[in-house]
């Protein structure tokens, strides 16, 4: 009981710090947190192009390990991310050689639109193609998320009233859906919008509402798996396979959660998403450590002598900055964990020095520990949900 009394006055004290650092906020906060924008742009600038110069034909970074860079091709879902990241860099820089080679690198994914074996498309096409678009109005790039869109509906079952995520190990699942998934429906949602089409629009609503129903526990902490009969819709089993128990808080599964349904809010304007983003938000800050960045389980019975994820931590600070916008009684609050997230994540501790860590800009982030893979690396998916964080946060300190 002392132990527990003890977690909670501490989880009390970092809300409490972080409220106070919220109400003090002035043009002093904010030219630091420009300061460390400009510095991490120029780093992200001089990694990007480096690692570019290492890259064969066709590759795709992935990940760095024992000295050496880990490698894929477009097919892997997170090809998306790298050319991503080029985008919020042009956007802050307005660099001619990142813009080239966000144009290659996006481009190179062309093939990725008429995919429907992976309910990735939406990561791998919008954070590529969806920022080019929004960056250059580029109607070629419209054509090819137009098309992914419509691939990736080709996987929705309306009997389950889901898209169905993997295709493997079809002897352990009949019709898996993770929480992942809800990422994937910005690229739905988005082209729904912009061609005013039903059907795609219905499809992304029917999946957030079956994952607002099905996916979510008692306290709002989210299971990373639901498994469905695809001819009854029944369910079948939940489980939390990249997490430390099937009942325990893997950190990237929430950060997913929150940061989806924050998007799906913007996206449709259902207020039951709003509610529920601020439920997972409203769970996870007071069990973040004190320098925000989450370990790679919040169950992990290792802390506090395990590994953290500094991807869960900048896509939850990502989300939390878009959040902010939709909840103005918790704006402070909100800004004030993503900000001391962005801070620690840009700190020696996390952010590489330029013609380290194999040309990634992040260091520490935890892809699968249940096998082994990729555990304490740098990853490309933490390094495009912190520049956007960081951009997001620019955005907010100009107006």
């Amino acid at each position: 009981m002392n132990l527990y009394l003890n977690s909670m006055r501490k989880n009390f004290l970092f809300v409490f710090l972080l409220l106070l650092t919220a109400v003090s906020c002035d043009s002093h906060i904010d030219r630091e947190l420009a300061r460390t924008t400009k510095n991490v742009m120029e780093t992200a600038r001089k990694q990007m192009i480096a690692m570019a110069g290492t890259l064969k034909e066709g590759e795709c970074p992935r990940s760095y390990e024992n000295g050496k860079l880990v490698t894929s091709n477009i097919y892997w879902w997170c090809s998306g991310f790298y050319p991503g990241s080029m985008w919020y860099v042009y956007e802050y820089t307005a660099s001619d050689e990142i813009l080239s080679l966000a144009r290659k690198y996006t481009e190179i994914l062309e093939p990725l639109k008429d995919v429907t074996t992976d309910h990735d498309i939406g990561f791998q096409l919008f954070c590529s193609y969806g920022n080019g678009f929004r960056l250059t109005g580029d109607e070629k790039y419209l054509e090819v998320l137009r098309q992914g869109a419509h691939s990736l509906s080709s996987r929705f079952n309306p009997v389950v009233g889901s898209i169905r995520s993997w295709d493997f190990k079809s002897n352990l699942w009949d019709f898996p859906v993770i929480i992942d998934n809800m990422m994937n429906l910005e690229l739905i949602a988005w082209v729904a919008g912009q061609d005013n089409d039903d059907r795609l629009r219905d499809i992304a609503l029917k999946h957030a509402d079956t994952a607002m129903k099905n996916h979510f526990r008692s306290d709002f902490s989210t299971w990373h798996l639901v498994d469905y009969n695809p001819l009854t819709g029944e369910i079948r089993r939940k489980q939390t396979v990249q997490g430390y128990s099937d009942d325990s808080r893997w950190a990237r599964g929430q950060s997913w959660a929150l940061y989806g349904f924050t998007m799906m809010y913007r996206m449709t304007g259902k207020t039951a998403y709003l509610d529920l983003a601020e439920k997972v938000a409203s769970l996870l800050i007071p069990i973040l450590p004190e320098d925000g960045i989450p370990y790679w389980d919040y169950d992990s019975p290792k802390i506090p002598d395990d590994v953290r994820d500094a991807s869960s931590a900048a896509i939850m600070a990502s989300a939390l900055v878009e959040l902010s916008d939709y909840l103005p009684a918790r704006k402070d609050e909100f800004l004030a964990v993503a900000r001391k997230q962005i801070m620690t994540l840009a700190s020696p501790e996390y952010l590489a020095e330029p013609g380290t860590n194999g040309h990634f800009l992040l260091k520490h982030s935890v892809g699968n520990v249940n096998a082994n893979s990729e555990v304490d690396v740098p990853l490309t998916y933490a390094d495009y949900y912190f520049l956007e964080a960081l951009m997001r946060f620019e955005k907010k300190n100009k107006k």
